[in-house]
C-alpha cells in the first residue's frame, strides 16, 4: 500500500517551482495578481483546486508565459481566458466531440475522472488541464494537453507551476513544447505579460 506524505508536505512540495519561476520570469507588480474569492471559485467548479495554481494567480494575475502559455485566471474580464466560464464552455465542446466519435483519452476510463481547464497555449489552440482523479489531492494532479487542431492527448505528471516553468526554462518533455525556442521571439522567453497588458483592460 502507498502511504502518501500529509497534506502540508505535498502542498510545500507543489509550491517549490515558483520561486524558481520567478527568478526565469519576473512577476509584474504586485498589483497585477488578483485577490480571488478561492471558495466561490471552488464551490462553482465542484473541486478544491492546487495550492500551487493559486499562488500562480495571486503572483501572476491572468496572463501569458513566454509568449504562448495563457494562465487562466477567475474573474477574469474576458471569457476566453477565465477558469470558470472555460470549465464550462470546454465540458460542452468536450461532449460534442465525444458524442461525434472522437475518441477519449484513456486517463479518463476510470469511473469520477474529470478534466478541468487551467491553461491554453496561444496560436496553437491546444488546452491544458488538471486530470482530477477521485481519492487524488489536487497537489498531485496530473497536467494533461488536448491539441487544439486534432484528437491527440498528452499527459504530464506533474503540477501546473512545473509545468509552466518547465516550458519557460526550456527543460519541459512535452512534446508540444519540445521546439519552444523556435516557436517564441526570444524577447519573449523570459517574459510574462499580464491580461490587462496585451488585452489593455
Amino acid at each position: 500500500m502507498l502511504i502518501q506524505p500529509p497534506s502540508d508536505i505535498r502542498i510545500a512540495r507543489s509550491l517549490r517551482h515558483i520561486e524558481p519561476l520567478e527568478r526565469l520570469c519576473p512577476p509584474p507588480p504586485l498589483s497585477s495578481g488578483r485577490d480571488v474569492k478561492w471558495a466561490a471559485v471552488e464551490e462553482a467548479l465542484g473541486v478544491v483546486l492546487p495550492a500551487d495554481y493559486k499562488r500562480l494567480v495571486r503572483t501572476y494575475g491572468g496572463g501569458v508565459f513566454a509568449g504562448l502559455l495563457w494562465l487562466l485566471e477567475p474573474g477574469c474580464p474576458d471569457a476566453m481566458y477565465d477558469l470558470v466560464a472555460q470549465a464550462a464552455e470546454r465540458d460542452e465542446i468536450l461532449a460534442k466531440l465525444w458524442d461525434m466519435g472522437e475518441d477519449k483519452p484513456s486517463e479518463l476510463d476510470e469511473e469520477g475522472v474529470r478534466l478541468v481547464p487551467w491553461g491554453y497555449v496561444e496560436g496553437a489552440g491546444h488546452v491544458l488541464y488538471w486530470l482530477v482523479r477521485p481519492g487524488v489531492e489536487p497537489e498531485e494532479w496530473t497536467v494533461i494537453l488536448n491539441e487544439g487542431r486534432g484528437p491527440l492527448w498528452e499527459a504530464t505528471p506533474v503540477s501546473c507551476s512545473r509545468f509552466v516553468h518547465d516550458v519557460v526554462a526550456g527543460t519541459t518533455t512535452s512534446y508540444y513544447f519540445s521546439d519552444v525556442d523556435e516557436m517564441v521571439d526570444p524577447e519573449d522567453r523570459n517574459r510574462f505579460l499580464s491580461h490587462a497588458q496585451i488585452l489593455g483592460r
